[in-house]
């Protein structure tokens, strides 16, 4: 069998303050527009009507723009959906004309005269409208909300007890990360918030604490293999022993993710982005978040197990094995105080 990576003795730590200094960089920005422009919520969370058309001929959404705009049906967002024919129109409640008279009902005929004076009568045909209340809207989106807060608490919990808090403490923070990076991710690309995009939101939660629970179970083991020994070569031992899974498991998955970016429809595409993305994140943040944050929490407030390994040296290095051999585990006389 194909073992990649399979004597991998990287020195990952290493290079914490630079990556933390990376994704600061990332993050900051995003959140500065956050401010400037705010996020840009689907009509699922602020309220409004989606009604899908299909045409006679293809008009493009520039021609069924021009009409609403002309009926006063103002900031409505169109798609082209599945054929060259079909089109998705969200227009939100509040969004000024017509909208802002906060009735999804009025909106949906609104829509329906302005397209019947902008390409006639005969030339369209309504298949579905779906109408959201703002009240309906305010709900969907105290509880997304509710469902990431509550994640985070039961994972502390569930870590807390799996291994110890200091543990769950990093996990949850580097999740805090991931969260923080894909709505700076979404900013960036003014993707809209929909129901869609928090569940590959949940999805990420879930896929990142999945990769760190497993480097924080390696790390477990050989706290206790190697009592003596220093957290940071066993911080690094342990990523470097379970970089062979994470390359393959998170290469296949992000091909999965890619293909749906590039195939996929429209109603797909934002959950593929936001997926594609958490999974880069979620294994940056594995290895270059949770592990040092896990380092300056047990430097300052040091565990009960395998106290010899809670001793930290920072100018302490692991040596780079031969071509060809397998990692070692680090020496009791270069890392014994």
């Amino acid at each position: 069998m194909i073992r990649l990576f399979a004597n991998a003795n990287y020195d990952f730590i290493k290079w914490r303050r630079w990556a933390i200094g990376l994704t600061l960089a990332f993050i900051v920005p995003g959140y500065a527009l956050f401010f400037v422009r705010g996020l840009n919520y689907s009509i699922e969370f602020t309220g409004g009507t989606l009604i899908q058309v299909t045409t006679v001929q293809p008009v493009g959404t520039g021609k069924i723009r021009s009409a609403l705009d002309a009926a006063g049906v103002r900031d409505a967002e169109i798609q082209q959906f599945g054929a060259s024919n079909e089109y998705v129109v969200r227009a939100r409640l509040g969004a000024g004309g017509v909208t802002a008279q906060g009735s999804t009902q009025a909106t949906a005929q609104a829509v329906d005269s302005a397209l019947a004076h902008g390409l006639g009568a005969d030339q369209y045909r309504i298949l579905r409208t779906e109408a959201v209340g703002p009240k309906v809207g305010r709900e969907l989106q105290g509880k997304a909300f509710l469902a990431i807060f509550f994640s985070f608490i039961v994972t502390l919990i569930y870590l807390a007890i799996r291994f110890e808090w200091r543990f769950g403490l990093a996990a949850v923070l580097a999740t805090f990360h991931d969260i923080l990076s894909t709505i700076a991710f979404i900013h960036y690309l003014n993707l809209e918030v929909s129901l869609v995009v928090v569940g590959a939101v949940l999805t990420m939660v879930g896929y990142s604490l999945n990769d760190t629970i497993i480097i924080f179970d390696r790390v477990r083991e050989n706290l206790r293999k190697f009592r003596r020994q220093n957290l940071y070569e066993i911080l690094n031992l342990s990523i470097n022993e379970t970089l062979p899974r994470s390359v393959l498991t998170h290469g296949t998955t992000m091909a999965t993710t890619l293909a749906l970016v590039f195939l996929a429809g429209e109603v797909l595409r934002p959950f593929a982005l936001v997926m594609t993305f958490a999974i880069f994140t979620g294994t940056f943040s594995s290895v270059y978040i949770a592990a040092p944050i896990l380092m300056y929490i047990e430097k300052r407030w040091p565990g009960q197990d395998a106290r010899g390994a809670r001793q930290f040296r920072p100018g302490a290095a692991s040596v780079s094995p031969a071509p060809g051999a397998p990692p070692r585990a680090p020496q009791p006389q270069a890392m014994r105080q």
